[in-house]
């Protein structure tokens, strides 16, 4: 038996996607097709535009069998922390395993490549990484010109988000011995275009522009009629929130962040003190070192009350598969699952099956859905599971 999983966020999803879980189906043809998705907040460090269970929806209605949460710890974290757990949770399923996944690369090879030469840095590429950290450079940057000086191999493709993400994929499951198939798609188009030029693959950072810019009618090209249905003329805002979360923090605590080191939580409190809007704080602190993504990822982090010691036992822990969705065309898909090395959430009595350090990551899984709920003013069981 054969299980494919797919990571996403599907915020929203889009026609790109539908391709994609048109290729498992039709040319990888699994048995089920398993969507391991973000919750309530991305890896970006925002608020998804649509609750986790509207997207989930979405996911079995565009093909998928099952979808499963990422955890909070996990999707709210760069993309080491957020490969890492998505195929932590892949790796728990039971069968014959697989992970597709979309790469502006498309080589599979040359992922690997890069991903077994990231895992075993050397101490000259350390001294060279430590060096342009010292200048300011961006330690993804380091990373990549560190690992050309010293190898001549060719570190272009990780200027691209889902080649980042898909080394990140590959280098978590050579680090852990995982026996999960990688399977690679040519990413076409440009994840970050902010105007909607391709119908067959759009940017979803183009279809959260058209919602900002009011204009929701202009997305029926892109996005399926679930999904077209269910978008808002407004994006959740959740900027005040957490800006007062930051205030209320104190240095120490934001020391404690994963992503705050080299005394950054001094840069952050000084500007806080100082701006009216988490735009102003995030322009002001932001620099070509520590990128707005990495601030925002850190500022949410704080919000949800992620601190890196929760990370690390996430990571060493058995964990759970909350189960947000699953088709009612394949019902057996939760004996399947049953099968797996963690145990279910499909209702709140199954957290009696969880060890404490799986409870403690669950609890913040259960504050993110609270957080959201509390903004977008749309309360959801956390414990609940659709039947689409």
């Amino acid at each position: 038996m054969k299980i494919c999983s797919i990571i996403a966020e599907y915020n929203p999803l889009h026609n790109g996607h539908i391709k994609q879980l048109s290729y498992v189906k039709n040319v990888i043809k699994p048995d089920y097709i398993v969507i391991i998705m973000s919750g309530n907040f991305t890896q970006r460090g925002e608020g998804a535009i649509l609750s986790k269970y509207a997207r989930a929806r979405h996911a079995i209605n565009a093909g998928a069998d099952a979808v499963i949460e990422l955890p909070s710890v996990f999707a709210t974290q760069s993309a080491e922390f957020f490969a890492s757990g998505a195929i932590k949770l892949i790796n728990s399923l039971p069968y014959e395993k697989s992970v597709c996944f979309g790469a502006e690369c498309g080589d599979v090879d040359k992922i690997y490549t890069l991903a077994k030469n990231l895992i075993s840095e050397s101490q000259e590429q350390s001294k060279i990484i430590k060096s342009y950290l010292d200048k300011g450079t961006s330690l993804l940057k380091a990373r990549q010109l560190a690992l050309y000086e010293t190898t001549g191999i060719d570190v272009d493709i990780l200027t691209k988000p889902n080649n980042v993400l898909g080394v990140e994929y590959l280098k978590a499951i050579v680090k852990n011995n995982y026996d999960i198939e990688p399977i690679v798609i040519k990413r076409e188009g440009d994840y970050n275009q902010t105007e909607l030029l391709s119908k067959e693959n759009p940017s979803a950072t183009a279809i959260r522009q058209a919602i900002v810019d009011n204009n929701i009618e202009s997305l029926s090209a892109f996005v399926p009629n679930c999904v077209l249905s269910d978008l808002s003329s407004t994006l959740p805002d959740f900027d005040k929130v957490i800006l007062s979360s930051l205030l209320s923090s104190t240095k120490t605590e934001l020391k404690k962040i994963e992503g705050c080191t080299e005394g950054l939580e001094n840069r952050i409190k000084e500007y806080a003190e100082k701006s009216l809007t988490l735009t102003e704080l995030l322009s002001s602190v932001s620099t070509k070192r520590y990128t707005t993504s990495r601030i925002r990822r850190i500022l949410l982090s704080n919000a949800l009350k992620i601190d890196k010691k929760l990370i690390t036992t996430a990571l060493k822990s058995k964990l759970y598969l909350n189960v947000l969705a699953i088709s009612k065309n394949k019902p057996e898909i939760l004996s399947i699952l049953s099968k797996s090395k963690y145990p279910l959430i499909t209702r709140k009595s199954d957290l009696n099956n969880l060890s404490s350090s799986a409870l403690k990551v669950f609890e913040k899984d259960v504050f993110a859905n609270r957080f959201y709920s509390l903004v977008t003013e749309d309360i959801t069981n956390p414990y609940n599971m659709l039947i689409i």
